[in-house]
This record gives structure tokens, sequence and C-alpha cells, in this order.
């Protein structure tokens, strides 16, 4: 039968593909958003960084930036080795989609991609700062569409099994004409695997936009599906399972993220299924990515574990890094 052999868990934030001097600019864009404190609740950027404090300043000093920008680099090639190197058969990718290509007309909740290959196009124009502009870029192919290939087969396994087991999915089997995979999804073709060509299974997840967000005993219970499923599938398949995202952002919250941390390590199912869902928007909505991956890598050993909060600004805004593989 085929097998879960790998898990992985990966922030995905444009942290990640901006140089060290390029962090503090991040101001520029968090100063005008809209914000949530750590517990939830609507604030504005001035209110946040009252609540912050003078003490924020420290997190910002250049040589911490470095040092924590020069670990994450790390991780991130470390879990692109991981999955190159895993002589894995397909990759399930658990992410989320921000509007690049489900909008409020036809938001699913939760949706399994089908078709036989999945297409990145470049960054479209903006009129973002150029600064910000280059770490999207990143994502996304440099030139010209490529399409990278799906396991369709165990797509559609996994599909029929899940609605035995009573998941009402949506589906999909190609794009929109102009459209390619969301961040979420580029962040693993363009940066982790790097030209490896790994057929994947994306998962779609709504965490971001109410009201439709699945639970996040939900989500361990879909990945729990998705084991069984991929165990039943015929063959000798070595599968893995990839959750983008998280954790904690845009204001980072450490002792939130520990909670999820602690809960990963003890493979505490029931911890990670109350996690406060007001504490679950925004950015930290992409915790759910890696709830679901939890459940689907349940049987195997987490081999490493690495937490960064990564600040960027007087108000306490960033982002939870956090690299983890399961094997």
């Amino acid at each position: 039968m085929a097998k879960i052999v790998l898990g992985v868990g990966t922030s995905h934030t444009p942290m990640l593909n901006a140089p060290v001097t390029d962090w503090t600019r991040f101001i520029e864009r968090d100063s005008t958003r809209d914000h949530l404190d750590k517990e939830g609740n609507p604030v504005t950027y001035e209110q946040l960084k009252a609540l912050a404090g003078p003490a924020m300043e420290a997190q910002l000093e250049p040589g911490l930036l470095h040092s924590r920008h020069a670990a994450a680099l790390a991780h991130v090639d470390m879990l692109g080795k991981t999955l190159r190197e895993g002589r894995l058969d397909a990759l399930i990718v658990v992410g989320d989609d921000q509007k690049e290509l489900f909008q409020d007309s036809n938001m699913p909740s939760m949706l399994i991609y089908h078709g036989e290959s999945i297409r990145n196009v470049p960054l479209k124009e903006s009129g973002a700062p150029q600064w910000a502009k280059d770490a999207s870029a990143r994502y996304y192919e440099p030139a010209k569409p490529r399409d990278y290939p799906v396991d369709a087969a165990l797509a559609r396994h996994i599909i029929g099994n899940l609605v035995e087991d009573e998941f009402d999915l949506s589906i999909a089997d190609q794009l929109p004409d102009g459209f390619g995979e969301g961040h979420a999804f580029g962040f693993v073709h363009n940066r982790l695997l790097n030209g490896t060509l790994i057929p994947v299974v994306p998962v779609f997840l709504n965490t971001y936009y109410p009201p439709n967000q699945p639970t996040p005993g939900r989500c361990y219970r879909l990945g729990q599906a998705i084991r069984a499923a991929v165990e039943s599938f015929p063959g000798d398949a070595r599968v893995g399972v990839l959750a983008s995202g998280g954790l904690s952002h845009f204001t980072v919250n450490e002792e939130f993220d520990a909670q999820v941390v602690k809960a990963l390590r003890e493979k505490d199912a029931a911890a990670l299924a109350a996690l406060p869902r007001r504490q679950l928007n925004a950015g930290n909505s992409e915790i759910r990515n890696w709830i679901c991956m939890a459940g689907a890598v349940d049987a195997l050993s987490l081999k490493s574990l690495e937490y960064i909060p990564a600040y960027r600004t007087p108000a306490g805004t960033g982002t939870g890094l956090c690299f983890a593989v399961w094997e």
C-alpha cells in the first residue's frame, strides 16, 4: 500500500524571500494595514505599537535581525534538501488561497485540485514598492507560465475516500485562464523544490475568510482522513505531506505559537483542536494548514522543529517562523 513517509511544515512569508536589509522596510505596509492584537481584536498599527512598548526596539537590533534571517534561510535550505532527497512519489501540499484564485463569489472551505498539472504564472504588475514586488516575485515563475505535475490519480482517490468519510469537498481540475497557483503553493515549487519535479496534490483550506473557515478540529480530522486515503491507494508510493504558512502573523504572538509548538511536539490532537478560533484569523489562520498536516503525519516521529520570532517593526509585527520535519 502507499504510505505517508514524510511530513514538513514551513512558513512562507515574503520575509523569507527578502534580504534582511528589507525586513524593517515592511513598516511601509504594516503601518497602513488593518491589524489584530494577540487576542484577535481589531487594532491599528499605532495601538499595536503602544501595546508593544519600548522593549520591542531590542528585537530590531541589526545583529539580531541578521542572525534570525540567516537561521531562517538555513532552515528553508534544509527543508528543501529533505524534500528533494526524500524519494517521494507524490507530495500533498496543504495551503490557503488569499483571493489569488478564489473570491467571495466562490470561496470553498476545503478544495482538492485533481488536474493533470497546476500552473504557476509570473507575478502580476501592482502598485507595490519595488522591494515588496521583488520579494513576492520569488513565489512565481520569472518570465513565463509553467505547468507543474499533479498526481491526479492519487488526488481523485483521496477525493473519493473523503466523500465516503462524509467530507463535503469542493474540487477543481483546471485554473482560470491567466491565473496560477497562489503563493502558498508557489513557495513550495520555487523555493523548496527549486526545479525538482515531484507530483503534488494541492489541498486548499479557506483559512482566512469568514464565515466558512474550517474549525481546528475539522482540519485535524481532515488530515487523518487524508492519511487513511493514502494508505488505501494501490501500490507502494512514498508520499509526503507539507503544510505551507504560519505561524503567527502579522502580529507576532510568541505565547500562542508556543502553545501550537507544544501541541505539535506532543502530538496533542485535543490541544490543536481546542485552539481559540478568534486567534486563528488573518495571518495566524494559516496555523490550520499545520493542524491538517499534523493529523496526516500522526504516525510519524518528529525529527526537528525550529521556531524563530521574526519581528520587523516597533509594533511587534512580523512572523513567527516555524520549520519542522516528521519522518
